[in-house]
Protein backbone atom coordinates (compact mmCIF):
# COMPACT_ATOMS: atom_id res chain seq x y z
CA UNK A 1 0.00 0.00 0.00
CA UNK A 2 1.16 3.53 -1.00
CA UNK A 3 0.40 6.82 0.68
CA UNK A 4 0.30 9.67 -1.25
CA UNK A 5 0.20 13.95 -1.01
CA UNK A 6 -3.09 14.98 -1.80
CA UNK A 7 -3.34 18.82 -1.64
CA UNK A 8 -7.45 19.34 -1.45
CA UNK A 9 -8.58 23.17 -1.86
CA UNK A 10 -11.58 24.71 -1.60
CA UNK A 11 -13.91 27.04 -3.90
CA UNK A 12 -16.76 28.97 -3.68
CA UNK A 13 -19.12 25.19 -4.66
CA UNK A 14 -17.22 22.80 -4.03
CA UNK A 15 -13.31 21.40 -3.13
CA UNK A 16 -10.70 20.10 -5.62
CA UNK A 17 -7.96 17.84 -4.86
CA UNK A 18 -4.57 16.49 -6.74
CA UNK A 19 -1.79 14.71 -6.45
CA UNK A 20 1.60 16.14 -6.95
CA UNK A 21 3.32 13.10 -7.57
CA UNK A 22 0.96 11.74 -10.10
CA UNK A 23 0.49 14.36 -12.92
CA UNK A 24 -2.88 14.46 -13.84
CA UNK A 25 -5.14 13.05 -11.29
CA UNK A 26 -7.66 15.47 -9.88
CA UNK A 27 -11.02 15.13 -8.31
CA UNK A 28 -13.69 16.94 -6.77
CA UNK A 29 -16.43 16.77 -4.35
CA UNK A 30 -19.38 18.68 -2.64
CA UNK A 31 -18.14 18.07 0.42
CA UNK A 32 -14.38 17.32 2.55
CA UNK A 33 -15.42 13.78 2.77
CA UNK A 34 -17.08 13.36 -0.87
CA UNK A 35 -13.62 14.87 -2.13
CA UNK A 36 -11.36 12.74 -0.07
CA UNK A 37 -13.12 9.60 -1.20
CA UNK A 38 -13.24 10.76 -5.03
CA UNK A 39 -9.32 11.62 -5.14
CA UNK A 40 -9.02 8.12 -3.38
CA UNK A 41 -10.05 6.40 -6.43
CA UNK A 42 -9.33 8.36 -8.65
CA UNK A 43 -5.42 7.48 -7.61
CA UNK A 44 -6.53 3.84 -7.79
CA UNK A 45 -8.02 4.34 -11.43
CA UNK A 46 -5.06 6.39 -12.28
CA UNK A 47 -2.24 3.55 -11.21
CA UNK A 48 -4.15 1.22 -12.74
CA UNK A 49 -4.48 3.17 -16.37
CA UNK A 50 -0.57 3.47 -16.27
CA UNK A 51 -0.02 -0.07 -15.35
CA UNK A 52 -2.29 -1.04 -18.06
CA UNK A 53 -0.62 1.33 -20.79
CA UNK A 54 3.22 -0.61 -18.94
CA UNK A 55 3.87 3.12 -17.37
CA UNK A 56 5.92 3.33 -14.32
CA UNK A 57 4.22 4.24 -11.52
CA UNK A 58 6.02 6.85 -9.50
CA UNK A 59 6.64 6.41 -5.53
CA UNK A 60 5.20 8.87 -3.40
CA UNK A 61 7.84 11.53 -2.86
CA UNK A 62 5.92 14.49 -1.73
CA UNK A 63 5.80 14.33 1.82
CA UNK A 64 6.70 17.68 3.07
CA UNK A 65 3.19 20.04 2.96
CA UNK A 66 3.66 23.15 4.62
CA UNK A 67 1.73 26.66 4.97
CA UNK A 68 3.73 30.27 4.81
CA UNK A 69 2.50 33.54 6.00
CA UNK A 70 3.48 36.46 4.05
CA UNK A 71 2.62 40.37 3.84
CA UNK A 72 -0.92 40.92 2.58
Amino acid sequence: MSEYTVVIERSDHNFGAWVPDLDGCVATGVSLEEVTANIRDAIEFHIEGMLLNGEVVPLPSSSIVTTVKVAS
